[in-house]
């Protein structure tokens, strides 16, 4: 058989578990996951390499996980959507992500209508049923109304955190995508760079680490990334919107900024499986996410295109 493959788009609210269903069909850490809304700000892609199996061929499946679908509200929000209906427009097949245990809202509806109006084959997946706790019959109202759709080729109840109903799931991907290339190598699972892993891990950590607005008023970016052959030595400059979400991200006696780059550390650690020295710094850039300008540097394709515009020189720490 020859091999199939295709780019699959991850869609739905935030929270809806869309990060978490990517690092668990992947089989490691490639998107951040918090409990705070709006924590993935950029496509995330992951592949997933499924071998020959009886009735179905080799299958090559890349994965794009998307920010959570939401009316936007600033610069930031604005370019959030435009990487997902870029993502959704891009592909050969989207999933849907519904949280089956969350009342429906309006804002289900705002998701539907935007997966529609992509015209790209779709599948419905209504995850965390782990949390139904025996109710699923709550499942059968939900099924009913996307039903009504007429949008979804099937519908899959799953738990991505508890990778249950996964297997199904990637077995009826591999039935909807068709025959085509290799787009990566068996060996590659993501296409970031490490740096930016390395920054939105950072990023996580202020998320779930901090309360109130500072996790949506914050943002990552490394200013050196340095490797060597026993040590990686990273700057990184945490930015945020006023003095006061400063002075929460340093903490008593800096302990909040430390309590964030050990955490930090030992997870960039272990994803590059070598010694890491870690500086961080804190910097005020007042309504940065209202700034065209700043938000778009927050792409790490634009940042890789300002490294290659500029061979070899250092980027130093800002304080």
């Amino acid at each position: 058989m020859a091999l199939h493959s295709g780019f699959v788009c991850i869609v739905g609210r935030p929270n809806a578990g869309k990060s978490t269903l990517l690092n668990a069909l992947v089989g490691q850490k490639l998107a951040i996951v918090s409990p705070k809304p709006q924590t993935t700000r950029n496509r995330v892609l992951g592949v997933v390499h499924l071998p020959k199996s009886k009735g179905r061929p080799e299958t090559q499946v890349v994965l794009i996980d998307t920010p959570g679908l939401h009316r936007p509200h600033n610069s930031l929000g604005k370019k959030m959507m435009a990487e997902a209906r870029e993502a959704m427009n891009g592909c050969d097949l989207v999933l849907l992500i519904v949280d089956a245990a969350r009342p429906v809202t309006p804002d289900d509806d705002f998701s539907l209508d935007l997966v529609k109006r992509a015209k790209t084959p779709a599948l419905l997946l209504l995850n965390k049923v782990d949390l139904l706790r025996g109710e699923r019959g709550k499942l059968l109202p939900l099924m009913e109304r996307y039903g009504k759709a007429e949008t979804f080729r099937e519908v899959i109840p799953i738990s991505a955190r508890k990778r249950d109903g996964l297997d199904v799931l990637l077995a009826k991907v591999a039935e909807v995508l068709p025959q085509g290339p290799r787009y990566f190598p068996e060996d590659q699972v993501t296409d970031q760079p490490l740096r930016f892993m390395a920054a939105e891990l950072i990023r996580e950590q202020v998320l779930l680490q901090t309360s109130e607005e500072v996790p949506h008023q914050t943002t990552a970016i490394v200013d050196q990334f340095e490797e060597t052959p026993k040590l990686v030595r990273i700057a990184v400059t945490i930015y945020c919107e006023r003095d006061s979400q400063k002075r929460i991200l340093i903490g008593r006696q800096g302990r909040m900024l430390k309590n964030i780059g050990t955490a930090a550390r030992l997870q960039i650690e272990q994803m590059l499986g070598t010694k890491v020295f870690l500086e961080l710094f804190v910097k005020v850039s007042p309504n940065w996410r209202e700034s065209r300008s700043f938000v778009e540097q927050l792409d790490w394709r634009k940042q890789l295109d300002s490294l290659i515009a500029k061979p070899g020189l250092p980027t130093e720490a800002k304080s």
